[in-house]
């Protein structure tokens, strides 16, 4: 705490060091903005997340309707049909 700071360049740096200081310094003109999203890309977005929720209350459906055993044999055999 007592001590005296420690230089972080030597004073013949400074002058390099002020010029990138000026070059790096970003004018607030220069700042992207976030774009709003468009209609299209929500509407994939939620559709996206309809399909994952339809499949998965359909997965839900079969396994409350048929049992663990019939439903890993329903999928394996759908899996293996479409390879």
């Amino acid at each position: 705490m007592g001590r005296p700071a420690i230089p972080l360049a030597r004073l013949c740096y400074w002058p390099y060091l002020r010029a990138m200081n000026r070059l790096s310094a970003t004018p607030p003109a220069m700042i992207a903005t976030r774009q709003p999203q468009g209609r299209l890309a929500s509407a994939i977005l939620w559709g996206a997340a309809a399909l994952g929720a339809v499949i998965t209350l359909g997965a839900a459906a079969l396994w409350f309707h048929y049992g663990t055993a019939v439903f890993f044999e329903m999928v394996s055999a759908g899996i293996s049909a479409c390879f």
